[in-house]
């Protein structure tokens, strides 16, 4: 009986690559002229931006009138698409920070890109605490400056003033540690570029030489930044779920929803890399840089993230019932079978039926399966923040006041100018910067391709002594 033989490690880089080629490929996007492609996505996000910001002045001029919020709905898409924008930027940070510290190296391939997402992502989502006030002037009120009030400053009692905080804290860390990543990439494009352009880079660069001084201060400050940005991954969607945790409104005032929402928002902020990062490596011809083994590393946490939402959702239903609080029971009994049901539906379907086709291997590595399950996800987790806001204030303690919300086109409006907003920022993204970090990619090939060697030499050498032995 022959030895089973383990397979061969799949290389993270393919294409054999050596560091020319990688330099001339993840550059070769910012340097030359766009494609046509290119350029019609960059205007439908334009349109899509111009549209945005229309229905903005129009919500400023004529007042939240405009939207169709009622006395019992008070809050409909805005705070439905904020928890929505601060989920997807989660994504970012946690495959940069925390997989830089447990020193995973399939997180190379996607990083950058990933860490652009969680900017542009938390930049479409500090948008809507602005416009939900009402009268835009009074978020002066949130932050704690001095003023005429004397000592009193601000309510630290309100979650709003914590999601000030909180997200504006992992927004100035995210950027941060995404502009110390792009310092060496920003210094190769400067080193290839002439005129107005190395100028440009070369101000990007901050005169990065490459030195061993330059190269130990950056990944000291990568590690720092990385240790302060991993429980900011935990703390910041924690804090936007206590908006509603913190409330006495039956089916909010609930334990288990910060850590479910932190989970459901590393589930929506990968299934959002996963899409641009499909799109990202056709277009621009990066498919030896984001491999299948990225694209099924990705899923695998999906996966993982979408099954611990499911947990979560059966957990609310059971304490629902075991508490035995008819309002408790009633507002989610009402989610399920009430007037918006179709929206719970396509919640569980899209968040907890749909991702455990990734238990099977040919599914987790299936470019186009990757693709749908993704777009599903997203609509899966933009549904489970309309389920949570909607359903809930439509039916409150009084029968009299209970009401329907639809969105008019100011509401829709505004989101759909956040997608503007979202990808007129990545496309020129892919313009200024790689999109794929240079330095750890290099950094990754010489110990990817010693360790293929390796192994590849200990799975003949086994070949080899299974035949001694069978003679």
């Amino acid at each position: 009986m022959s030895a089973v033989v383990s397979p061969i490690r799949e290389p993270l880089i393919t294409g054999r690559k050596s560091y020319h080629d990688i330099t001339e490929d993840i550059c070769a996007p910012s340097e030359r002229a766009p494609s046509l492609t290119w350029v019609f996505a960059f205007i439908v996000a334009v349109t899509l931006l111009g549209f945005g910001v229309f229905s903005i002045l129009w919500t400023i001029w004529f007042g939240i009138g405009s939207w169709n919020l009622n006395r019992t709905i008070g809050w409909g898409w805005d705070i439905t698409n904020f928890v929505w924008w601060v989920g997807i930027g989660h994504a970012g940070t946690l495959i940069s920070a925390i997989l830089l510290l447990f020193r995973q190296k399939w997180r190379t391939g996607v990083n950058r890109a990933a860490e652009a997402m969680t900017i542009f992502a938390v930049i479409c989502a500090a948008l809507f605490p602005g416009i939900h006030v009402g009268r835009m002037w009074v978020i002066f009120f949130f932050f704690p400056v001095p003023n005429t009030r004397g000592p009193l400053w601000v309510n630290f009692n309100s979650p709003l003033l914590w999601d000030l905080f909180a997200i504006s804290t992992y927004f100035t860390v995210s950027l941060l540690f995404w502009y110390t990543g792009l310092v060496p990439d920003f210094a190769t494009l400067r080193d290839r570029a002439s005129g107005l352009r190395k100028k440009f880079y070369n101000f990007l660069s901050f005169g990065w030489t490459g030195s061993a001084k330059h190269w130990s201060r950056f990944e000291s400050l990568s590690l720092i930044l990385a240790g302060l940005a991993t429980p900011l991954v935990l703390s910041v969607h924690t804090i936007v779920s206590f908006d509603f945790a913190t409330s006495v409104i039956p089916g909010w005032h609930t334990t288990i929803f910060p850590p479910y929402f932190v989970a459901g928002a590393i589930f929506s902020g990968f299934a959002m890399v996963q899409t641009l990062m499909l799109i990202t490596r056709k277009v621009l011809k990066l498919e030896d840089y984001i491999t299948l083994q990225h694209i099924e590393s990705m899923n695998k946490v999906i996966l993982l993230t979408g099954t611990m939402v499911g947990v979560a959702y059966l957990t609310e239903l059971f304490i629902a019932w075991y508490s035995g609080y008819v309002y408790e029971q009633f507002a989610f009994l009402n989610r399920a079978f009430g007037v918006y049901w179709w929206a719970y539906f396509a919640m569980m379907t899209c968040n907890v039926l749909s991702p455990q086709i990734f238990w099977f291997k040919k599914m987790r590595r299936s470019i186009f399966v990757t693709f749908v399950m993704s777009i599903f996800v997203n609509i899966g987790m933009w549904f489970e923040r309309f389920v949570i806001i909607a359903t809930t204030l439509a039916r409150d303690y009084l029968p009299s006041s209970w009401s329907y919300y639809t969105p008019t086109w100011v509401e829709i409006g505004i989101y759909l100018g956040t997608f503007g907003i979202f990808f007129t920022f990545y496309l020129l993204f892919t313009r200024i910067a790689p999109v794929v970090a240079i330095a750890e990619v290099k950094s990754i090939l010489k110990s990817s391709g010693d360790q293929y060697i390796e192994e590849h030499e200990k799975h003949y050498q086994k070949a080899i002594d299974n035949k001694v032995k069978q003679h």
